[in-house]
């Protein structure tokens, strides 16, 4: 049996999971989506054994989903990851059609509301923290941002004229445009001459470059340390780029402001579940109780289909919600 794991000797074919990072890397595909396409396919490969791919098929394939569901117990998002990583695998890698999996158990996908934080509640969230995190934790709230939308943000997308942020790439690789608070501009437009100071200093110690999206590294080869390029938010210590091995500051990580959210919740004494992810649920529905259009929200999101940000709808306390209940009128 063909070990996939193997090291592959001079003049054979590098071996599979390489050619998966390969054919990830290739479609520009984002760094989270290889990680865990890589895993989904090893724990798929090490389920049957180390069998090689070339070997199975839809039957194992759904063995393997139906395991996912049934005995781990995964959410229905989850399975539907792995799905995806080894359709990727046989369709763009190994070059083989993946016909209908029959039998297949779907994991059920629950209804759930989203977790929408109060305004009194935000108040005191970010009266929890301070400096950058408070900044990021802000936008989260303020602009609608997802967690690494925020982290890849870069200096030149911030247009204080305009006072909007430009969303580089977001989900769907799609750029979009939201706003940026007035409250917000100072606070920020400080935190960026820390941020200079930082890349000058980087760049007297022989660092400062920074990671550029697909091939502008080669297209605009000086581009990677000017300024404007940098991450609004960069990390505090210089680490290796696994990609390319060279020394250099990436963003901040997204556990380290997870973690100061949790800690800030904690301490406003808020019951509700802690999740960065909220802040923008949150952004949504304070906007449509302030009246906005849902298409404007739509737009600010990055939503595709309106039908997502629906949702947001049913959080709100009009409506069906507004209703008063009869033990208050007693």
């Amino acid at each position: 049996m063909q070990d996939v794991f193997a090291l592959h000797q001079p003049n054979q074919q590098p071996k599979l999971l390489t050619r998966v990072r390969a054919a990830i890397r290739t479609r520009h595909m984002a760094r989270s989506t290889e990680k865990n396409y890589i895993r989904w396919i090893y724990q798929f490969i090490v389920f049957h054994n180390k069998r090689h791919p070339a070997e199975m098929g839809e039957a194992e394939i759904c063995e393997f989903l139906n395991y996912l569901a049934v005995k781990r117990n995964v959410a229905a998002s989850t399975q539907n990851q792995a799905l995806c990583a080894l359709i990727f695998l046989y369709r763009e890698v190994m070059h083989k059609e993946i016909g209908e999996i029959d039998g297949l158990i779907w994991a059920k996908k629950p209804k759930r509301l989203p977790t929408v934080y109060s305004r009194d509640e935000v108040k005191a969230i970010l009266s929890n923290l301070s400096g950058a995190k408070w900044l990021m934790v802000s936008l989260l709230y303020g602009s609608g941002l997802r967690l690494q939308e925020c982290l890849r943000l870069r200096v030149k997308d911030v247009d204080f004229e305009y006072k909007q942020l430009i969303i580089r790439d977001a989900k769907g690789s799609k750029d979009r445009v939201t706003v940026l608070p007035d409250r917000l501009i100072i606070p920020l437009k400080e935190h960026l001459v820390k941020v200079k100071k930082l890349h000058e200093r980087d760049l007297q110690a022989g660092h400062g470059s920074v990671e550029m999206p697909d091939a502008l590294a080669r297209k605009y080869p000086n581009a990677q340390c000017e300024f404007a390029w940098q991450w609004v938010f960069p990390a505090p210590n210089i680490s290796t780029d696994p990609k390319t091995g060279i020394r250099r500051r990436h963003h901040q990580g997204t556990w380290t402001l997870q973690r100061a959210v949790r800690q800030a919740i904690k301490k406003a004494r808020i019951t509700k579940h802690a999740n960065c992810h909220n802040f923008r649920h949150s952004f949504a529905t304070h906007l449509l109780e302030d009246g906005y259009d849902i298409r404007t929200i739509q737009e600010l999101l990055g939503h595709k289909d309106v039908s997502t940000t629906m949702v947001y709808t049913h959080v709100l306390n009009k409506g069906s919600l507004g209703v008063r209940s009869p033990t208050d009128q007693l």
